[in-house]
């Protein structure tokens, strides 16, 4: 157990010893590109979440979702939203990183003091300080969010048209009010930050459970090389986004169509999260909760794996030159 604590320990680069400039730059750079990976499967995702039951990408399989795309729209159609998502995404990031580096360092130093277990500190600073920065984090995203999930959607029958992420918030304040840009931010706030510190909990059980069946936790001398910490980090995040995914994807599904619900003519007066359950599962039984669960799965297991090693090439990038 010592050495799997010395292990995680070695991971760990607090906020004081980070260059927050490089920190910002490389991570803007770095996120971005990871950004681009998995933006096909969210788009694939939102189309399948929010398409009529009656038509079309309702109910096909992800890869033929996938392949309609492509073929109607080419490479522009699987990127839909893309541009937006990136450029608006930067800004956002340096309140997510900044305040979860600077929230983990607090819980880190006020926990010092209390007699528990390096491995369990770190797993409860990580978890409290993602669901503070995603809860601070919400207020900024939302809004993104509903403004990226209507491009995505872009394409289906019945679906608006929208020349640019302003036309999108300008057709959307006008037609509901500043509120309509804020639309789903209870569910978000309710669920992101639980699943935030789920899926740090996740990956730090993950950790454990990986550097003990490599033979950590019984060889106190013996020290992982630096490709056994990627290789072990990557895995970890993967497991981390897959049990994430299977938890929060009938509430995404809800949340998704609450924030495009206009565009469909779906029921009367406002919209609302018993309104959307009620008519998503009128058309597809509780199993409508889960549409669009593959490519979300792989976007989170995706996620999952490419997030946390970014993050933490982007620390070990970002160390002060002493």
């Amino acid at each position: 157990m010592a050495a799997e604590t010395e292990a995680l320990a070695d991971t760990e680069i607090n906020w004081a010893r980070l260059d927050k400039t490089r920190f910002h730059v490389i991570g803007a750079i770095l996120f971005t590109a990871q950004q681009a990976l998995i933006h096909p499967t969210a788009v694939v995702k939102t189309r399948m979440q929010v398409a009529d039951s009656r038509l079309g990408e309702a109910h096909l399989p992800a890869t033929l979702v996938f392949r309609h795309i492509l073929r109607h729209d080419g490479l522009p159609g699987i990127f839909r939203g893309f541009a937006t998502c990136a450029i608006g995404s930067l800004p956002g990031r340096v309140l997510v990183l900044t305040s979860l580096e600077m929230s983990k360092d607090i819980i880190l130093n006020y926990t010092q003091s209390l007699h528990m277990p390096d491995t369990t500190r770190i797993a409860l600073a990580n978890g409290v300080a993602a669901m503070f920065s995603t809860l601070l984090s919400s207020l900024y995203f939302v809004p993104l969010d509903v403004i990226c999930q209507r491009l995505m959607a872009q394409g289906l029958p019945g679906a608006s048209s929208y020349n640019n992420p302003f036309d999108v918030a300008r057709k959307v304040i006008k037609a509901q009010g500043f509120r309509g840009l804020y639309r789903g931010f209870g569910l978000t706030v309710l669920t992101n930050s639980p699943a935030s510190a789920l899926w740090w909990g996740a990956y730090g059980a993950a950790q454990r459970i990986i550097w003990r069946s490599l033979g950590y936790s019984d060889d106190a001398e013996k020290k992982p090389s630096h490709m056994e910490m990627v290789s072990v980090q990557a895995t970890a995040g993967m497991v981390a986004g897959a049990c994430s995914s299977v938890i929060t994807t009938p509430i995404d599904t809800i949340k998704t169509r609450l924030q495009v619900l206009d565009d469909y003519g779906v029921g009367t007066g406002r919209p609302s999260v018993v309104k959307t359950t009620k008519t998503l599962v009128k058309e597809d039984g509780w199993w409508g909760l889960y549409r669009g669960f593959g490519p979300r799965f792989l976007n989170m297991s995706l996620y999952g794996t490419t997030m946390i090693v970014t993050y933490e090439l982007i620390k070990r990038l970002s160390v002060k030159h002493i």
